[in-house]
């Protein structure tokens, strides 16, 4: 329902579209309504906890801070009013944390997207922290329906002395409502940099015909909801074995390595349901490690 509306409210229907490989012979360009937000958001540390000293916000993206009982810390929640993104939407993010800051940033809910007549969505996230500050983003989950094109990707910059957890999570389609995605186009890349020095890249491509080679047992099997996360921090060494344990614990699959200076952590599920629940108990395991911080699971996950 909401696709159709949507595409209505935007331009000509697919039908008319001339997209190539619809015999409709020569391809026609109509200048579709396109929604470019943005969000940005630094925060610092202060005398009595953490304070915000910069916020920029554009439609249709907004930025809500809700009150956490530790005054040491501060939670902002990324809010975006249109209800999802499609073809040609452009959503840019930032996140800094500098000095003592503690800061979690999570969204209001799961970022949809839906299938696009040409042109991909776009969400570009930057994350900085640096001196000592303690930054966790943990937006909740993108779906991805079919037909969709979306190209997104993270950037992540931290300073020696920082602790930094981020998470990016994707569902193929909700197994819960019978949606499957048998074409489009999924992006997903990750860069990080430490002291401005990059320590990893990473890419997740599936386009057209190649999202019906997932199923293959050597690829995502039947997994259609997967997730990646990257801490940063002292004492990785330590801590990577205590991570695999709580990974083994989990209900879902989860695997746990080191490169370089951060430790990478895939989780993967038949359902969303599944995954958020596997994602819950990491975290809350995860905060309860590293001294009950920003780590935690966001309360916008339980509304």
């Amino acid at each position: 329902m909401f696709e159709a509306i949507h595409e209505r409210s935007r331009g000509p229907s697919a039908a008319h579209s001339g997209h190539p490989g619809d015999g409709q012979g020569a391809t026609e360009k109509f200048d579709l309504q396109r929604a470019v937000g943005e969000a940005r958001v630094v925060f610092s540390g202060a005398a009595n906890g953490t304070e915000i000293i910069d916020v920029y916000q554009k439609f249709p993206m907004a930025v809500a801070f809700p009150n956490v009982d530790d005054r040491r810390r501060k939670e902002a929640v990324l809010i975006n009013t249109s209800g999802g993104v499609a073809g040609g939407d452009e959503i840019r993010i930032e996140v800094v944390a500098q000095g003592n800051a503690s800061v979690a940033v999570t969204t209001q809910a799961a970022e949809k997207v839906y299938r696009a007549l040409d042109r991909p969505a776009r969400i570009r996230t930057r994350l900085r922290a640096e001196g000592n500050a303690r930054l966790a983003w943990l937006p909740q989950e993108t779906i991805v329906f079919n037909q969709a094109r979306i190209a997104r990707q993270t950037e992540i910059d931290v300073s020696s002395g920082t602790e930094l957890i981020a998470l990016e999570w994707l569902v193929l389609g909700r197994i819960e409502s019978g949606e499957e995605v048998l074409a489009g186009h999924i992006l997903d890349s990750w860069r990080v940099r430490v002291d401005g020095r990059l320590v990893w890249a990473d890419g997740f491509l599936a386009s057209d015909q190649a999202l019906l080679q997932l199923r293959k047992t050597a690829l995502l099997s039947n997994w259609k909801a997967i997730a990646t996360m990257i801490c940063f921090g002292p004492g990785l060494e330590a801590r990577l074995e205590r991570l695999r344990e709580i990974g083994a614990s989990l209900e879902c699959a989860c695997g746990v390595t080191i490169v370089g200076a951060i430790i990478v952590v895939r989780v993967a599920a038949i359902a969303s349901v599944d995954l958020r629940r596997g994602l819950r108990r990491f975290l809350d395991q995860l905060n309860h490690e590293l001294g009950f911080g920003p780590f935690g699971v966001p309360k916008m996950w339980s509304c």
